[in-house]
């Protein structure tokens, strides 16, 4: 039986950097390797005991107990028919920010609270800046979030409202930068680098377990993919429920990128490739910590392509249609699917789950200018 300590996390809970070997408790903490710089993942025990609501209902599943839920998880599931293929979307841009971030948030920031952090830091191009802000007025901390001057007004809005200090750069690779520099001033600061995080990674997974207690099983899922973390997460997600004897197969991967920014297809594919993408903004990340780890999943079982503004517009809007109000990043997931059904890259049909990332409530003027401008 899991032990959780006076700090709610699991006594066996241990930061491992799968490159070269090293190992520590979480009682102290590290955003990356200490020894190599390479990403880290957590190592722990589980059990598929799941009780109470939301990502807290997985917290025998999961590295440490969240401190305290805003209703994160626990998202509908709603299937619609296209060409043959049943696709099941979920709703991931209802939750309590508005997208999937607040799965990771939560147990990212109350490690943060339980190791007696005061101040937060991080770089976003917006989605996760609203997401920790959000958390951090609600556990009592005080959020430094770093993002471009392009980012959303909308989003900037509600770090505000969340009373986030917001500091911009001109684009977000210079976002990443002025973070380190900012972490060297004030080392007090609680980084939470949610693209090398593995507490996202783990909070992810959580959609998975979902699905598998709706009682839907998919043929494949199609995720965006920037960092790569929702990618990663519902695929461990998926490996847990089969080594937990609860499904017998694990779906076939797909990851969408825009064709702006495309490391993880040019990695698989060893085709660069150009465009306009930038509607898509939230998986514009040129270096993906955990792009080994991405391309390993895709080689092993799945497939990549690419997409850009065009084929965004043509899925937003049919979303839209159907009564979705997502983002751009969010419609990235479907043009892809439409994109690999009229191709050879990837044979796709059955069933097929692709999450609905974020709310378009939080960039509806930039929706509305883009479908307009290009209709």
């Amino acid at each position: 039986m899991r032990l959780l300590n006076e700090k709610g996390f699991n006594e066996m809970t241990r930061f491992l950097c799968r490159k070269c070997r090293y190992t520590s408790s979480i009682d102290k903490y590290f955003w990356k390797c200490p020894k190599c710089g390479h990403p880290l993942d957590l190592v722990y025990d589980i059990e598929w005991t799941p009780k109470g609501r939301g990502v807290l209902r997985y917290t025998s599943l999961l590295p440490i107990k969240p401190l305290k839920t805003l209703g994160e998880g626990n998202t509908p599931t709603v299937g619609e028919e296209f060409n043959s293929v049943k696709i099941y979307f979920k709703l991931e841009y209802l939750n309590p920010s508005g997208s999937f971030k607040d799965r990771g948030t939560v147990i990212a920031l109350s490690y943060a609270r339980q190791l007696g952090y005061n101040r937060v830091l991080e770089d976003t191009s917006g989605n996760t800046g609203v997401s920790i802000a959000l958390y951090a007025v609600a556990y009592g901390l005080k959020a430094t979030i770093v993002m471009p001057s392009y980012a959303p007004e909308g989003k900037k809005k509600l770090i505000r409202l969340f009373n986030g200090e917001i500091i911009e750069t001109p684009t977000r690779s210079d976002a990443a930068k002025k973070v380190i520099e900012i972490l060297k001033e004030k080392p007090s600061y609680f980084y939470v680098a949610h693209t090398w995080s593995p507490f996202y990674v783990e909070g992810y997974k959580t959609i998975a377990y979902e699905l598998y207690e709706d009682d839907i099983y998919v043929d494949a899922v199609i995720a965006p993919i920037g960092s790569g973390g929702l990618f990663i997460g519902l695929y461990r997600g998926f490996k847990d429920l089969m080594e937990l004897g609860l499904i017998k197969d694990i779906p076939l991967m797909v990851g969408v990128q825009g064709v702006s920014v495309a490391p993880v297809y040019s990695a698989v594919t060893g085709k660069s490739v150009s465009g306009d993408s930038s509607l898509a903004d939230g998986v514009m990340v040129a270096n993906p910590p955990r792009l080994n780890e991405i391309v390993s999943i895709i080689r092993e079982n799945g497939c990549i392509t690419v997409v850009d503004n065009v084929d965004i517009v043509e899925a937003l809007k049919w979303l839209l249609s159907k009564g979705y109000i997502v983002e751009p990043t969010s419609a990235i997931a479907l043009a892809g699917l439409w994109k690999l059904l009229n191709s050879k890259e990837c044979s796709i049909g059955g069933k097929v789950l692709i999450p609905l990332t974020g709310s378009g409530l939080k960039m509806f003027n930039e929706i509305y200018n883009a479908i307009l401008i290009r209709s």
